[in-house]
């Protein structure tokens, strides 16, 4: 399995989960967990994911992620699960 942490962020509007759950589902990236929430307004979601059976590498699906995240006017960023980890671990 190799995980990734997907975080977004940015003002509320119609479809951003829809259009990023349909980009990972045409890329074969398969959503183990996710979470959002709407305070004032802003919209922040964290999915953890699984890449292992992706029909692109870790780099491309990150690119084109943020890029979706830009057209919907919200910040989209990918990291690796490891990577997550050790920049909070105390």
């Amino acid at each position: 399995m190799k995980r990734v942490i997907v975080t977004v962020v940015g003002k509320d509007t119609v479809g951003i989960i829809a259009r990023l759950c349909t980009y990972m589902a045409e890329h074969n990236v398969n959503i183990l967990d996710i979470t959002q929430t709407i305070v004032s307004g802003f919209f922040n979601m964290m999915m953890i994911v699984d890449t292992a059976a992706a029909t692109a590498p870790f780099d491309v699906l990150a690119t084109e992620l943020e890029a979706c995240g830009r057209d919907l006017g919200v910040v989209v960023k990918c990291q690796r699960e490891e990577i997550f980890d050790s920049m909070h671990r105390i």
